[in-house]
């Protein structure tokens, strides 16, 4: 058992330092970090998409995506005119900072947005460090409004809780304020968006506030 724990050990210890290197290489160049997580079908490549359009023309952006196979959401994002690389894990069920590692030497210095889109997931990616300024965690309408409190780890180590498919309320039982008082009951920090990627609900003010944290990060790096 002791072995099993000192192995453990060692693997996030790895992690974490190579995850403050990538924070450091790109905080320093002005670039904001953002790790994505949810469960499949939340909707991370779809926002990433409405992101695209709304930062067009004004800000670059970049994304590294994680799936276990296919590149299929690398290829949706490169169709919206973004560079993406995807990472495929064959089985593991998270990224980790050292995967992230060897494709930023192949990102551009000169984007201002780098989105990790982590492995559809809300177990195992809440415990790996990428290098992230911002981690953003997705609930869907779709899959009840109870999981914070069952998948805690996610929600307490999140920065951004974004909400999805806000325009499904009228037809579930789910219960959007039971959902966000219990993410914030958890974590009173968490900033809490509700978005509809259909309608364009709520994307306006999403992306203001990514806008401002890069800025933000700008000026404290000036």
């Amino acid at each position: 058992m002791k072995k099993q724990l000192y192995v453990l050990r060692d693997i996030l210890g790895t992690n974490q330092k190579v995850a403050a290197e990538i924070k450091a290489a790109c905080e320093e160049r002005g670039i904001l970090v953002l790790n994505l997580m949810s469960s499949p079908g939340a909707g991370k490549t779809t926002l990433l998409e409405k992101l695209a359009e709304r930062l067009a023309g004004r800000h670059r952006m970049a994304v590294i995506e994680g799936d276990i196979e296919t590149e299929r959401d690398a290829e949706r994002i490169r169709a919206k005119g973004v560079p993406a690389w995807q990472i495929t894990t064959g089985g593991a069920c998270h990224l980790e900072a050292r995967m992230i590692a060897r494709v930023l030497p192949e990102v551009s210095p000169d984007i201002d947005f780098l989105f990790i889109e982590n492995v559809g997931n809300l177990v195992c990616p809440a415990g790996y460090d990428l290098g992230e300024r911002l981690r953003i965690v997705l609930l869907s309408s779709p899959e009840g409004d109870d999981k914070p409190k069952k998948y805690p780890k996610a929600f307490l180590t999140a920065q951004v809780l974004v909400i999805t498919k806000s325009d499904l309320f009228p037809h579930l039982p789910f219960d959007v304020e039971r959902a966000k008082s219990e993410a914030l009951e958890l974590n009173p920090g968490l900033q809490v968006f509700v978005i509809s990627a259909l309608t364009g609900e709520g994307l306006d003010d999403l992306t203001a506030f990514l806008v401002a944290s890069r800025e933000a990060l700008r000026a404290g790096h000036a």
